[in-house]
């Protein structure tokens, strides 16, 4: 993961209107590049916290995807939106990324929790999530929709006390 840059504003933008992805987001209208563009400008000013998802397998950094984490810093947790291209997809690299996301704001941002909200029907989704460590916390039921149907959205969250796994960062800091 790297940082979130402006030049990509296009890349993101075509994810952005992928059909996939308007359904997974329960989005119903694409958006122009020009107000992408604006958003842009907004979201690289605002405090949440935005990285771009690189794939490494060919060698070279491929941006593939974006991982944002949006504080409550009142109450020290974050919601956590994930949106990969669809090129990326089915590789294991939201997982991947999800994990590298909770090891930045669990030991970077020293937040407690992490959230997030996945349409029922995104079965893909929900095992992603729960392989990088988030546990189903409740539903909010007919939320949302799925291809034109009403659907429940799944709230999932993990704990900074209960997150195991390997530390990208903890093994970078001084004993």
């Amino acid at each position: 993961m790297g940082p979130y840059r402006a030049d990509l504003v296009e890349t993101y933008w075509r994810w952005e209107q992928d059909p996939a992805l308007l359904v997974g987001y329960g989005r119903q209208a694409p958006e122009s590049l020009e107000a992408r563009t604006e958003g842009m400008a907004h979201q690289l000013r605002g405090e949440n916290i935005r990285f771009t998802i690189y794939d490494l397998t060919s060698g070279n950094p491929v941006p593939s995807g974006v991982a944002t984490l949006l504080p409550d810093h009142s109450v020290r947790t974050a919601e956590y939106v994930i949106m990969l291209g669809p090129e990326a997809r089915g590789r294991g690299l939201g997982t991947q990324a999800t994990r590298l996301a909770l090891d930045y704001a669990f030991h970077i941002t020293n937040l407690r929790m992490v959230w997030l909200k996945v349409l029922a029907p995104n079965a893909a989704g929900v095992r992603a999530y729960q392989k990088a460590g988030f546990r189903v916390a409740g539903t909010l039921r007919e939320a949302g929709y799925w291809l034109g149907q009403v659907c429940d959205e799944i709230i999932m969250d993990v704990l900074a006390k209960d997150r195991s796994g390997p530390s990208v960062i903890v093994p970078m800091l001084p004993e």
